[in-house]
């Protein structure tokens, strides 16, 4: 072997274990240079094989290049090996070998060999006493709140005091490089020393402490219906400043799912900067004006899908954000769960291998490492725009909270905890003994620290807290359950921008190839704008799309195959089946000044996706976000996110969103996967009472016709507040002629009805037959067969329930039986949830109470049958019910 080829070895013999050999893991000692066949008394030429710091071994100065030291540099093995040993075994571990970039792999040999920092080294007094001041103001804060609050779970910082410089470094840096916001995500581990840290996010301790006495974090009388959170979830925004150069960091409210906040994270990040891009110079990339920072526990980061369906989103087209800096809060343990019984990999971080992410490895008893670490990250995310992890390697000194024992289970673990020193204390010790810091000043700081903690408490009888959820881009919105708010707006348009935006979403640039069969779908619209009739779902969708964005407003639908639409309807995007380039006729035919339709055809996830729109809903109230499922019940994979995001936001953390979720939904013997999007989930968790009124925490609706989808697409933005929707969307009526709509059914002065009456409906009927969406149609068709006194009303909005409309309909049918009829199992779909309104109803218009009758399925543990002539015999069977 060439004594070449064997230098090369050895040298990558430690960039690719290095992480074994550095401090923040257990030493092993470093592989021996003898295995490699060179002597101690050679000197071995360099050039392409390591970078040296400057000043390197001699005053030579030789050119430098990308892969190596330039022409004639050679060193000695001492040398070589001290010079590798400086850099690779110490405090940081790297791994960056398994990187598929070449170039990223050699920026980082070059970057790491070189000691390259955006600091001064070693570091500047005041930057050590920066770094002190965030380790012991954590410090007393966990302190000062064990003496005063004993039995308060707080998840305090203990053990981990590094993330805060961690973070800082990363704020810091962020805002030198012209970042203007920085959107951070974390559970609930050191969230109130970060939160209530005077250098970082200035969160009042006066505020905390009135939330720990059982005060709201909010001002009620602007928010009625608001819940508020625990203290563990708690959020702010406060503006930094570095040197003159604000940077605006936001950190997000979190549920107690870990790790579910993470794709929020990145949708809020990215709605952001996309934002920004609209008044930003043309060379402005994705990345430069906002940076996303995720912490994780290590047992969560490695446990929880989410995490891989959130890094897997990070290149993907539509939902990068320009690289996330990662950092592992890791303790070593998952509540009382060790490393080996978390999981399979070697290391908790070893699952962002899976998009060739770097990852530094970095011991947190060592805050100046943890600093270098971090600048080491933030440069690689400037350069390449990709996420990279710092996995910190810490320990929790308390249990899973302060309440826990850990000594049940981790005896000699805790052991070990409980007679070191922490970190605050160790890097104290360092400073002083290096003469950075007087021990007096030291202990003097401290109890100014504990003192003006003691102040605030006393002043917590006095606090009084702020509402600020209509500040920035939500100002000129409202609270929905204000009084005199406008919930149902006029949503209709002229009927000449109606036929112009109709014909506008499919004409396509001149010398567009195509495909044959669209040809049909391309003269089906237009013959029905044509006529001003038999307007199907897609044209009206595509109407409503494109008259907002005629306004101004943005509209961006997400999901699995949303371009084309799952059933082959929307067709909102064509591709040239010569060329295979993407023509967006609605973005091509609109005004680039005004609004801009985004298709963004996403991987095959759901919990991830549906929190990323989430996030750009709460970042972009102009934005129409919608989240579209290929099947209603795919959204079983994002549950969580429902119940704690979409469902519950609002209320918890006083967050408005305009998200809708499209689900496809209905019953025509697709078995039990793809025929319910599990409607009843959603009305359950509707807060829809008599008097909660219009102002429901979520909308749900099933319209029946295109029209019906039209208003109520235009109504999420025409009205001045955001609320999610649920839309129950259709499947076999996409293009069903008996469901079309007139273009007069969407003009002006018209709007969303959420009951509809039809008129050939007579007064005299004696059975009033109450339903929702598809079956409708179903119903109407079998009673033009067996015609009878029978009056079909469709409610179109279920939540919030339409009571007023309703009881409009029972003093029409005075003499009506009321019957409720749907396609889904009694103990599914809107039974449960419309029943006792129903009869609320009835006994106001009528002063008795009566019983609703049921016409529908039977009680089933599967949403639908698989056995095609069964549920043949099932539709038969509700049908005689409902009619007869």
């Amino acid at each position: 072997m060439s004594s070449r080829c064997s230098v090369t070895l050895l040298v990558k013999s430690k960039g690719v274990s290095n992480e074994f050999f550095a401090d923040c893991t257990s030493p092993v000692g470093a592989l021996s240079a003898e295995r490699y066949g060179l002597s101690s008394t050679t000197s071995y030429p360099l050039q392409g094989i390591l970078h040296l710091s400057s000043p390197s071994f001699d005053e030579t100065n030789t050119p430098r290049t990308e892969i190596g030291e330039g022409s004639n540099r050679s060193a000695s093995l001492d040398e070589i090996s001290g010079h590798l040993m400086k850099t690779y075994v110490g405090h940081i571990g790297y791994e960056y070998m398994h990187c598929p970039d070449k170039n990223e792999r050699l920026w980082f040999s070059h970057h790491v060999e070189t000691g390259t920092s955006s600091f001064e080294r070693p570091f500047s007094d005041e930057r050590r006493r920066r770094i002190w001041r965030l380790l012991s103001r954590s410090e007393e804060l966990d302190h000062f709140l064990a003496k005063k609050f004993p039995n308060l779970k707080r998840y305090g910082c203990e053990g981990a005091e590094s993330m805060l410089p961690a973070l800082d470094t990363l704020f810091e840096l962020g805002a030198g490089a012209g970042i203007t916001s920085i959107i951070v995500s974390l559970p609930h581990r050191g969230r109130l020393s970060l939160l209530c840290n005077p250098d970082l996010l200035r969160y009042p301790p006066s505020a905390l402490f009135a939330k720990i006495k059982g005060q709201p974090e909010f001002d009620p009388s602007t928010a009625p219906g608001a819940t508020g959170d625990v203290i563990s979830h708690l959020a702010a925004i406060r503006k930094i400043d570095y040197s003159g150069r604000l940077v605006k960091v936001e950190v997000l409210q979190n549920p107690s799912h870990l790790e579910a906040v993470n794709p929020v994270a990145l949708g809020v990040t990215r709605a952001k900067q996309m934002s920004l891009l609209k008044s930003s110079p043309r060379d402005c990339r994705l990345g430069d004006r906002v940076m996303c920072v995720q912490l994780h526990g290590d047992a969560a980061f490695a446990g929880q899908g989410v995490v891989a369906e959130s890094l897997g989103l990070s290149g993907l087209p539509h939902y990068g954000s320009g690289g996330t800096v990662h950092v592992i809060v890791n303790n070593n343990i998952g509540y009382t769960t060790p490393a080996s019984f978390a999981r399979s990999s070697v290391y908790s971080s070893d699952i962002g291998k899976m998009i060739g992410c770097p990852i530094l490895h970095v011991n947190g008893d060592y805050p100046e490492a943890v600093v270098q670490a971090m600048d080491v990250a933030f440069q690689y995310r400037q350069m390449f725009r990709k996420d990279i992890i710092v996995d910190l390697i810490c320990y929790r000194r308390w249990g899973h909270n302060e309440l826990d024992e850990p000594a049940y289970t981790q005896p000699r673990m805790y052991e070990k905890i409980r007679n070191r020193k922490s970190v605050p204390e160790l890097y104290e010790d360092q400073i002083i003994a290096g003469g950075f810091l007087d021990k007096a000043e030291a202990t003097e700081s401290r109890k100014t620290c504990s003192v003006e903690l003691a102040r605030h408490l006393e002043l917590v009888d006095d606090y009084r807290p702020k509402s600020e959820m209509l500040d920035g881009k939500w100002k000129g919105f409202v609270w929905p359950a204000l009084d005199g708010v406008e919930h149902d707006p006029l949503t209709g348009v002229d009927k000449e921008v109606l036929e112009e935006v109709g014909r506008k979403s499919v004409t396509l640039p001149e010398g567009f190839n195509v495909h044959p069969r669209l040809l049909r779908h391309i003269s089906s619209r237009l013959k029905s704008l044509e006529h001003g009739d038999k307007v199907d779902f897609a044209t009206a969708e595509a109407m409503a799309f494109g008259t907002l964005m005629e306004e101004g407003y943005d509209v961006r639908i997400s999901g699995q195959d949303v371009g084309r639409g799952t059933f082959s309807q929307r067709h909102a995007m064509f591709v040239d089946q010569v060329t295979e380039q993407c023509s967006v006729p609605l973005n091509e035919n609109i005004d680039a000044g005004k609004g801009r339709l985004e298709l963004a055809n996403s991987s095959l996830s759901e919990m991830a996706v549906l929190g990323f729109e989430v996030g750009m809903s709460w970042a972009r109230p102009n934005l129409l976000p919608i989240w579209e499922a290929q099947f209603g019940d795919f959204m079983n994979g994002a549950q969580s996110m429902i119940d704690t995001f979409v469902i519950g936001a609002q209320a918890k953390w006083l967050k408005q969103s305009g998200l809708v979720m499209m689900l496809p939904h209905g019953y025509d013997g697709a078995g039990p996967e793809h025929s319910s999007c599990k409607i009843e989930r959603f009305l359950q968790m509707s807060d829809d009472s008599p008097t909660t009124g219009q102002a429901v925490n979520v909308g749900v609706v099933n319209p029946s016709t295109p029209a019906q989808m039209f208003h109520v697409l235009r109504r999420q933005m025409k009205r001045p507040y955001r609320r999610p929707l649920i839309f129950v969307s259709p499947k076999a009526l996409l293009r069903s002629p008996i469901a079309a709509s007139s273009l007069s059914d969407m003009s002006s002065n018209t709007s969303f009805l959420p009951l509809i009456d039809p008129s050939t409906n007579s007064s005299d009927a004696t059975r009033l037959i109450l339903c929702s969406g598809k079956h409708a149609y179903t119903l109407s068709e079998a009673l033009s067969s067996h015609p009878g006194p029978v009056a079909i009303v469709r409610i179109e909005e279920l939540s919030p329930f339409p009571r007023k409309e309703l009881a409009e309909a029972i003093r029409k049918y005075a003499k009506a039986t009321v019957v409720w009829a749907q396609e889904e199992p009694e103990n599914q779909g809107a039974w449960t949830y419309v029943r006792p309104r129903i009869e609320d109803v009835l006994e106001e218009v009528r002063g008795v109470r009566e019983r609703v009758r049921y016409a529908g399925r039977k009680p089933c543990a599967t949403t639908a049958t698989g056995v095609g002539e069964w549920h043949k015999r099932e539709m038969k069977e509700i049908l005689s019910v409902a009619l007869e």
